[in-house]
């Protein structure tokens, strides 16, 4: 059926559309790129602190940029068809065309129907993939945190001690790596006096677990013996123990950016009347409905003379883009603040924007008269 609708297009529209799908995929390649830079920042950043195992990071990376796409894609659209209509506007290309008959009144069918596709692309991830793609990020975490292989351990092998100065050896790990075999750990402390020593800790059989905060994490060890030795005496002590809980390295604390509206559904956001679900439902709602907004801003903007600045318009569009977003922004950080409790001051926003757009373009393609002659 796509394949009907394509042919039924006419020449022109088909052209149209390659050259104008081909800036726009360009145009999210470069933003592509610039957003995994950023986003595998932060990530590094979380590693390093803990709260992202290294075994994980990049499946991390690759859902979030799943989440980022509805930011990247509105701004892919607006920018690659801008691009690419001024290319055609500087190479007297649509002079061209308008000879033809193709005036600019026939542009607004090919961008009209790349918009309803970049529209419908932006909603799928806005309102249901980039959620999800959240929620699978952080359960992914969760799983990691628990297991003592997303730890750094692995059996079979002496391992580092996870931020603790030691090493530690098993002989067997469960496939999830919560439960160990036989145990051998090594470690370095300084007793009451300040004296150095070594604690080594042998048990038969061990657990992974966690506080109910989740941050805090141990290996639960069970039916072994435990040896403080001082360094440079002799005076060792041998104990034998039941159960001896063994602290790792603790999870990094990121709770300043956690947005538990996030994750949920857009369902449950429709349900949840709290100021957080409704910018959050806001947020998403807007993002489809900011993509059509902007690929009808570029037709009026895209137009330009052989002889006008190379990047002129270009720069008015990132501006009007930016300030266009920053406005969206506003609005949604006073929903969250409680000092909005309606999203109506957003919606007009994309409503007069809309019809800034439409009556830039029809003055633009409005035959103007000339004045009558005197007799």
């Amino acid at each position: 059926m796509n394949r009907q609708f394509y042919q039924m297009l006419s020449i022109l529209d088909r052209y149209f559309l390659r050259e104008l799908a081909s800036g726009v995929l360009a145009t999210a390649a470069v933003l592509l790129v610039i957003f995994a830079g950023g986003a595998f920042a932060t990530v590094l950043q979380k590693v390093a602190n803990g709260s992202i195992q290294p075994t994980i990071m990049f499946q991390v990376l690759g859902l979030q940029m799943v989440d980022l796409l509805s930011m990247l894609l509105p701004m892919s659209a607006f920018l690659g068809t801008l691009i690419a209509l001024g290319r055609m506007y500087r190479e007297s290309e649509m002079h061209v065309l308008a000879s033809s008959g193709m005036g600019p009144r026939g542009m607004l069918r090919p961008v009209t129907l790349l918009a309803v596709i970049t529209t419908i692309a932006v909603g799928t991830v806005s309102l249901w993939l980039g959620p999800l793609a959240s929620r699978t990020s952080d359960q992914l975490i969760a799983a990691a945190n628990r297991s003592v292989i997303a730890a750094g351990l692995d059996a079979g092998r002496f391992t580092e001690l996870p931020g603790k100065g030691g090493i530690i050896f098993v002989d067997a790990l469960s496939r999830d790596g919560t439960k160990l075999g036989k145990t051998f750990i090594a470690t370095d402390r300084v007793d009451g006096n300040g004296n150095p020593q070594v604690r080594v800790v042998s048990a038969q059989k061990g657990q992974m677990f966690q506080e109910s905060d989740g941050v805090n994490r141990f290996l639960g060890l069970s039916n072994g013996w435990q040896f403080e030795i001082p360094l440079g005496g002799d005076n060792w002590r041998r104990m034998k123990y039941e159960r001896n809980d063994v602290s790792l390295s603790t999870v990094g604390d990121d709770d300043d950016d956690v947005d538990p509206s996030h994750e949920l559904t857009t369902l449950q956001l429709l349900t949840d009347h709290a100021p957080d679900a409704l910018g959050e439902f806001v947020s998403r709602v807007a993002a489809p409905v900011s993509t059509l907004v902007l690929m009808m801003m570029v037709l009026p903007m895209s137009r330009q003379a052989p002889r006008d600045a190379r990047y002129g318009r270009l720069l008015v569009a990132v501006l009007a883009y930016f300030l266009y977003v920053i406005w969206q922004l506003i609005a949604r950080t006073q929903i969250l603040k409680g000092n909005l409790h309606t999203s109506v001051p957003i919606w007009m926003l994309h409503a007069i924007v809309f019809g800034v757009a439409a009556w830039f373009f029809w003055r633009q393609n409005t035959p103007r008269r000339l004045p009558k002659r005197a007799a």
